[in-house]
């Protein structure tokens, strides 16, 4: 009969400690000499301090300070640290979606009795939260014309705080004389913030065109997969990162290591994806100028496009998305009937990953401060990682069953 040497479970290890203690306090320690190219996933809520005086004599704007795992861990602070370098900035911030970021921008910039500016061709949900911000917390909100340039001079009060804008529109497409925008509002001392989700940061930067705020939904090209939501606020100015960062804190707003895992792994390739992204898009949208069905393409490559001249300055890509202007003869259900015909383009509004997309607007009641020139139905389209071809084959066969020869 074979002796069972095994020890019992509630028998002390070398240590002193029993097994369960041992499970719960590991001696594991990475071995010297491991290297690998991902960036190791560091999970915590708690973080371990190693002595009272370390936790003492924490500082709370001290980037290099381990806190709280809601605040950060390695693995989201590298994260932070390739962003902010991407756009050229300084510090970055990471919150749960590209709303959330822009919310934060609001909170910690702007109080009662303050006064916003956001252009007409915001991103809706930008124009919901300035509504809200009107209606509730007694703060004066404004839409001004996107191309107003260095007109905007004109608009700022004494209690104007912060100047939105979007390059481009995500939506109408118009590309705003940024530089002109960035330098009134820093000789007002306004501060400047823009949705510079379009571009990814890849092909515009935005403080070296003299805005103080960059924000991103990382949902986009930076994840690629169309499984995230996140997003980041990139800034070069110690104070203004630190009202962010306080903002931050005192709404609890994190975001978790996982998905920070899963952008970092990303963003090796984002820029062969956006080139492709751009290079598909271009084709698509030329040949969808050629069509009688079209009355007008938005895109800002093209000559007619509202601010081309400021994208040939200021850009050096475009992406993947771009929208079009029916003509005014189709009526709204035949453009829903066109939209719905369409194999591989799926109707979803979160672009930026691999898969086509299409969605339409009514661009007149999304606006407020500048006339919309277009009558006929506007249909944005995300150009995604398919063959072009059978893109193209997609939308011509939808336009031929449902908009006629």
């Amino acid at each position: 009969m074979t002796q069972d040497n095994r020890k019992p479970l509630d028998t002390p290890e070398a240590n002193g400690w029993h097994w369960q203690t041992n499970i719960l306090h590991p001696d594991a320690q990475v071995p010297a000499g491991f290297a690998a190219m991902p960036v190791p996933v560091a999970r915590a809520s708690t973080v371990i301090f190693p002595d009272l005086a370390a936790m003492r004599s924490l500082d709370w704007r001290n980037d290099s300070q381990w806190r709280y795992g809601l605040h950060a861990t390695p693995t989201s602070m590298e994260l932070m640290r390739r962003l902010a370098a991407l756009e050229g900035g300084k510090h970055c911030l990471l919150f749960p979606s590209g709303l959330a970021a822009i919310s934060n921008v609001y909170f910690g910039l702007v109080k009662s009795g303050d006064d916003v500016l956001i252009p007409d061709n915001a991103y809706g949900p930008n124009r919901e939260h300035g509504d809200w911000l009107a209606e509730s917390f007694g703060i004066t909100v404004r839409y001004y014309d996107p191309m107003i340039g260095d007109g905007i001079g004109a608009l700022i009060q004494p209690n104007t705080r912060v100047i939105w804008i979007e390059a481009p529109g995500s939506v109408t497409m118009e590309v705003p004389d940024v530089p002109a925008i960035a330098r009134v509002a820093r000789e007002r001392g306004v501060l400047t913030a823009i949705d510079n989700t379009y571009s990814a940061g890849l092909a515009f930067r935005p403080f070296d065109h003299g805005v103080d705020i960059s924000v991103q939904a990382l949902t986009k090209y930076q994840s690629g997969g169309s499984d995230v939501l996140m997003g980041a606020a990139v800034t070069v100015d110690d104070d203004v990162h630190h009202r962010l960062k306080q903002a931050r804190m005192r709404m609890g707003v994190g975001v978790s290591v996982d998905d920070c895992s899963l952008v970092l792994r990303s963003l090796p390739n984002m820029q062969l994806r956006f080139e492709a992204h751009d290079r598909a898009a271009m084709t698509l949208a030329t040949w969808l100028g050629t069509r009688h069905e079209i009355a007008a393409v938005l895109h800002p490559a093209f000559e007619d496009c509202p601010g081309h001249a400021h994208f040939r300055r200021d850009f050096t890509g475009a992406g993947g998305l771009f929208s079009v202007v029916f003509d005014e003869r189709y009526t709204p259900a035949q453009i829903d009937a066109f939209i719905e015909g369409l194999r591989l383009f799926k109707i979803g509004f979160s672009w930026g990953g691999a898969h086509s997309l299409v969605v339409p607007y009514r661009v007149p009641s999304m606006r407020t401060a500048t006339p919309w020139p277009h009558q006929g139905a506007l249909v944005r389209f995300y150009v995604g990682l398919e063959d072009v071809r059978d893109l193209q084959a997609d939308i011509e066969a939808s336009l031929t069953a449902h908009l006629g020869a």
